[in-house]
């Protein structure tokens, strides 16, 4: 096998699409991963604070997922069955069921269409539109759902709307909690507004929203905000969807990121690490009343990723089986808490952002946060960044992140921040 090696990146210049994005700011190459290390072909290790940016929850080569996987392959299990019945995605069902499922009280089905999570975003649009026979969908500021063209019009961001080259319609944004100010209560805002017959805004199919928006700054929810969201999407006969794509399975602290929060979404939308193994995997769940899609109205030739079915039942009944690793995310949380609470207080008008261990310091400016980043790479740390501006610096280390290596890669966020806030010193003198 001819290895690449790390000083020879001319063929992704000369051959690759200039869309690549993560590459730029991570300028090597990676030939291995285990845990939260990645390898590079120099042989230099890299601790992740990045996890394939939430989808590698449970790390690098899952040992228990890659054996569950080597042994399904081996034995000729069917790699791609379209939409059809297979032993592996009915295993990955029942377990899906009796972990997650029943325990919440969640009645929901699961539809399962092209495996990002943007299309399962699309296929929950469509369902609430047809369910609801409204066009409508409202969205929130600062939210990031996909960049197909149905996700991209309830996406948020400027700079990837820009690149739709049309017009993007069928939603109205409303500001997120908080966007406003403290004093300004924004649910109360939308249920003004909707109830307004002259507000000008049409009644809605669904209100979408991320309980943390991920990319957009990993700006959090209170609770309560959330559960009065679904109660005005139920008063004005829309859908609530949650999407969970990157705050899920685990990410903000239980399995959904609005678990405690007596809240039952009529869709959740679910990728990134449902797969538990980085495997390309993506399901709407759906309330029986609202699966109103006819047989492969929505669709996707790889809908049937059997290999991520195999993948993914081994992370729940891993790690899904009881407390065990839902309170050792927690105590990674807590002390990520801690680290990034002394961090913000060495850069002035910083402030901690985010849930759960999908955290992160909002540094006040897009330049400072890449600087920061680009410092942390130069000492073997994978960090990156979010928010309107780029100015979070955001922190989505694997689940169960040895803790020792977790220390030494805060460790090296810190000294990062010190030394950026020194040369800061030294110039104003």
């Amino acid at each position: 096998m001819t290895t690449v090696v790390n000083d020879d990146r001319a063929i992704f210049a000369r051959r690759e699409s200039e869309a690549r994005s993560y590459c730029r700011s991570f300028p090597t190459v990676f030939e291995s991963g285990r845990g939260a290390l990645l390898k590079g072909a120099d042989g230099r290790e890299y601790i992740d604070f990045l996890a394939g940016c939430s989808s590698l929850n449970y790390g690098h080569n899952d040992p228990v997922m890659k054996q569950a996987l080597v042994d399904y392959i081996t034995a000729d299990g069917v790699t791609h069955g379209l939409d059809m019945h297979t032993g592996a995605k009915a295993r990955f069902l029942e377990s899906f069921e009796e972990r997650i499922l029943r325990p919440r009280g969640m009645d929901h089905r699961m539809m399962f269409m092209g495996p990002t999570g943007a299309n399962a975003v699309e296929a929950a649009m469509k369902i609430a539109r047809k369910a609801t026979g409204r066009t409508n969908v409202i969205a929130f500021t600062n939210g990031f759902h996909g960049v197909t063209l149905g996700a991209l019009a309830a996406t948020g961001n400027g700079y990837h709307r820009g690149g739709a080259g049309m017009g993007l319609g069928g939603v109205t944004r409303m500001p997120y909690d908080g966007s406003l100010g403290d004093d300004v209560d924004t649910a109360e805002m939308l249920e003004t507004m909707l109830s307004n017959p002259s507000s000008g805004i049409e009644a809605p199919a669904a209100i979408i929203l991320e309980v943390v928006q991920g990319e957009g700054g990993l700006n959090a929810a209170r609770p309560e905000w959330v559960k009065r969201i679904a109660e005005i999407a139920r008063a004005h006969g829309a859908l609530l969807i949650i999407d969970d794509i990157q705050a899920g399975c685990g990410r903000t602290g239980g399995f959904f990121s609005f678990d405690g929060m007596d809240v039952k979404p009529d869709l959740v939308t679910m990728a990134k690490s449902l797969s538990g193994f980085g495997l390309p995997l993506a399901a709407v769940l759906v309330r029986p009343e609202h699966d109103v899609l006819g047989p492969a109205e929505h669709n996707g030739t790889f809908r049937g990723n059997n290999h991520a079915f195999v993948t993914a039942r081994a992370a729940l009944e891993t790690y899904w089986a009881d407390d065990a690793f839902r309170e050792g995310a927690e105590a990674r949380a807590r002390l990520l808490e801690e680290r990034l609470t002394r961090i913000s207080k060495r850069i002035p008008g910083s402030r901690l952002k985010g849930r759960g261990m999908m955290r992160g310091v909002d540094v006040g400016s897009g330049d400072l946060a890449s600087e920061i980043c680009k410092a942390c790479f130069a000492e073997g740390l994978i960090i990156e960044t979010s928010g309107a501006h780029d100015e979070v610096v955001k922190v989505l280390a694997p689940l169960n992140i040895d803790l020792d290596l977790f220390t030494r890669g805060l460790d090296i966020l810190e000294e990062a921040v010190d030394q950026r806030m020194e040369s800061t010193r030294i110039a104003a003198e």
